[in-house]
């Protein structure tokens, strides 16, 4: 339980950096930057176990859960100009 509300708080925060590092105009409230904080944390913690880079109800590193979550920027970014 605690490992989710790290991840959660982590993800809140990155969210907010991932944005201001990533280049580029984004067209999105802080909401749902935060959301894609959160979504990119969760995605460097599930995916630093499944590699074993971090143990089971670890938080991933500030470093991982930033690139996951500037990834996922790049995606939003992608499907909503083809949308």
């Amino acid at each position: 339980m605690l490992s989710l509300l790290g991840t959660l708080f982590i993800g809140l925060i990155v969210g907010l950096l991932a944005r201001a590092l990533k280049p580029g105009d984004d067209k999105m409230g802080w909401i749902m930057t935060c959301v894609l904080g959160v979504a990119g944390s969760f995605l460097a913690t599930y995916a630093g176990q499944a590699f074993g880079w971090y143990q089971v109800g670890q938080t991933a590193g500030w470093i991982a859960s930033i690139i996951g979550a500037i990834v996922l920027l790049v995606i939003y970014g992608l499907v909503r100009k083809k949308a």
